[in-house]
């Protein structure tokens, strides 16, 4: 391990592997420091969201001006995912849309309302009657009236991203250390990480996910990252038949198929928290709740046996990215998704490099400022 690299970055999920691996392609000397423990992004189920979450409008309804601004980063994320498929040669990602499922009026209307606002911010977005949707959809159940399609959505196989992101990071070079940083001296020229080792570096991203907020007090700003526990199910091959990425209006269920035909359901669902930092586990009501809801609305996938069942964690902010150097440290950068993090890791992590080592971002940060936070 080199004493001293041109960029430290603390978080090793996939805002943080896709800050690295920015800075590595443009030479930078790059060193990621992670606990290595509760690690949301490697416990994620692979959605490429870019329409407003119905489970984010819920359950934080004030926040959702911040969600409505931050479409245009979502666009520009999918980009960055196809980009990164080209460049890891295939991580099952596909872009056939998104489906958001309605089974009563009242829901379609919502949906008509949200596919304006989405429209008015540059998505490809319709309103599918049932008639419409039975025909790109037809496993889905009876009491599905229509639904919301986005066409920019789609999915791909994290395992498969994951695997080929950490090798791809090991062949420019990337240091991966396992460390746990609890704060940072800024009195010398270069900012130094405290952990159980001095890390010093030219620049310094912290892209912890949930860990940020603590990190992020010590610098004098107070974000709100707390951990958020959820559920998720894998099902046995089954033919594939689900192409979209499935959400509903109201109800907490996501599904969505891989090419080798397993079916991944979540939607929300919540898990137990941990001790301290301790791994999250499932709750037995989530796991039967989650499954008998999904072979509900698609019965087409009742018969599938569920193979696998974990919990991970999620880390909601604000709805709205944060992405850029802090005032009074202006060699020490944050990289947040607001939320859908696996989604707008890329995007993120790409920017907050390109701000830290100087080179063109991928799109304009300044929305996301971190000023915002005091």
């Amino acid at each position: 391990m080199t004493d001293r690299v041109d960029l430290l970055v603390i978080g090793g999920g996939i805002t943080g592997q896709c800050a690295a691996l920015a800075a590595a392609e443009q030479g930078a000397s790059v060193r990621i420091v992670d606990f290595r423990q509760n690690a949301g992004s490697h416990s994620n189920a692979g959605s490429l969201h870019v329409q407003m979450q119905s489970r984010f409008l819920r359950l934080n309804p004030h926040l959702a001006d911040n969600l409505e601004s931050s479409l245009p980063l979502y666009l520009e994320a999918v980009t960055a995912w196809e980009a990164l498929d080209h460049k890891l040669d295939g991580i099952e990602l596909t872009r056939e849309g998104g489906l958001m499922l309605a089974d009563s009026p009242g829901q379609m209307e919502f949906l008509r309302q949200k596919a304006e606002r989405e429209a008015n911010k540059g998505l490809s977005v319709d309103i599918l009657d049932r008639e419409a949707l039975s025909r790109i959809a037809p496993y889905l159940g009876p009491s599905i009236l229509g639904a919301e399609i986005c066409h920019n959505e789609g999915k791909l196989n994290p395992l498969v991203a994951n695997r080929k992101l950490a090798a791809r990071l090991t062949e420019l070079g990337v240091e991966h250390v396992k460390d746990r940083i609890f704060g940072f001296d800024t009195t010398e020229s270069s900012p130094v990480a405290l952990g159980e080792i001095r890390h010093s570096a030219d620049q310094i991203i912290i892209s912890a996910a949930w860990g940020s907020g603590a990190l992020a007090a010590g610098l004098g700003f107070s974000i709100q990252t707390p951990p958020e526990p959820l559920h998720m199910n894998i099902t046995e091959p089954g033919e594939y038949r689900i192409h979209h990425l499935v959400q509903h209006a109201e109800r907490p269920i996501t599904l969505k198929q891989f090419r080798s035909g397993q079916v991944v359901i979540g939607g929300g669902w919540a898990a137990q928290s941990g001790i301290g930092d301790g791994i999250p586990t499932i709750l037995s009501q989530s796991l039967l709740g989650n499954v008998a809801l999904a072979a509900r609305i698609a019965p087409g996938i009742g018969g599938l046996r569920i193979l696998r069942t974990w919990a991970g964690y999620n880390t909601p902010v604000d709805g709205k990215a944060t992405i850029g150097p802090t005032p009074k440290h202006p060699r020490l950068h944050l990289a947040l998704p607001g939320d859908a993090g696996y989604t707008l890791g890329p995007v993120v992590g790409q920017c907050a490099a390109a701000l830290a080592l100087g080179f063109d971002p991928l799109t304009d940060p300044t929305p996301y400022a971190v000023g915002r936070w005091g």
